[in-house]
C-alpha cells in the first residue's frame, strides 16, 4: 500500500465545459477554485470546483479533438482520472511511487516522471481508470523557479 499518497480530486470528462460549469456552479452551488489549460502539450482545459460547505473538490476536464486524451464521449466513461499528490517532495519520491504502483498491478501509461520532467506520472487501474500522481515543487525548486529579485538603487543625493 502506498501510504505517502494523499487523495486529491476526481476528474470528470465533460463534452461541453461551459454547459457543465453552468450546471455545477448554478445547480449545485460549487465554486471555481482553479483553472488550467494543458492544450500546449496535447491535453485540454480543466476547472477545479469546490463545495463551499464540505470543501470537497471535483475537476471538470474537456479535451478538444486532436488532444492525446480525446475520444468520443460514451456513457459510463465520465470518470476521467483520480488524482493523488505526494506534496512537496523530490522527483525521486515520485519515481519510487510510480514504481510501487506498477509493481502493485498498475498498467504503465506514457506519462511517467521521465516524460513529464518529474512532475507527474499515471498508471491505469485493473479496470482502465487512470490514476495520476503528482508532486509539488520542493522549497529549493520553488526558489529556482522564482524570478531573481532586484534591489532598487537609490538615486545619489544632489
Amino acid at each position: 500500500m502506498v501510504r505517502s499518497l494523499r487523495f486529491e480530486v476526481v476528474g470528470l470528462r465533460v463534452r461541453s465545459l461551459d454547459r457543465s460549469l453552468r450546471f455545477y456552479t448554478k445547480a449545485l452551488g460549487l465554486k471555481i477554485v482553479a483553472r488550467g489549460d494543458t492544450r500546449g502539450w496535447g491535453g485540454g482545459v480543466w476547472v477545479r470546483l469546490e463545495d463551499p460547505q464540505s470543501r470537497r473538490n471535483v475537476e471538470l476536464n474537456w479535451y478538444p479533438p486532436g488532444s492525446m486524451f480525446y475520444r468520443r464521449y460514451a456513457l459510463g466513461e465520465g470518470v476521467d482520472h483520480l488524482d493523488f499528490t505526494l506534496g512537496a517532495v523530490p522527483r525521486s519520491a515520485l519515481e519510487a511511487a510510480h514504481r510501487r504502483l506498477v509493481r502493485a498491478g498498475g498498467r504503465p501509461t506514457k506519462y511517467s516522471p521521465a516524460t513529464t520532467e518529474g512532475w507527474m506520472a499515471s498508471v491505469q487501474d485493473p479496470d482502465g481508470i487512470w490514476i495520476t500522481v503528482g508532486r509539488r515543487p520542493t522549497p529549493s525548486e520553488r526558489r529556482a523557479m522564482s524570478p531573481p529579485t532586484t534591489t532598487r538603487r537609490r538615486k545619489p543625493a544632489s
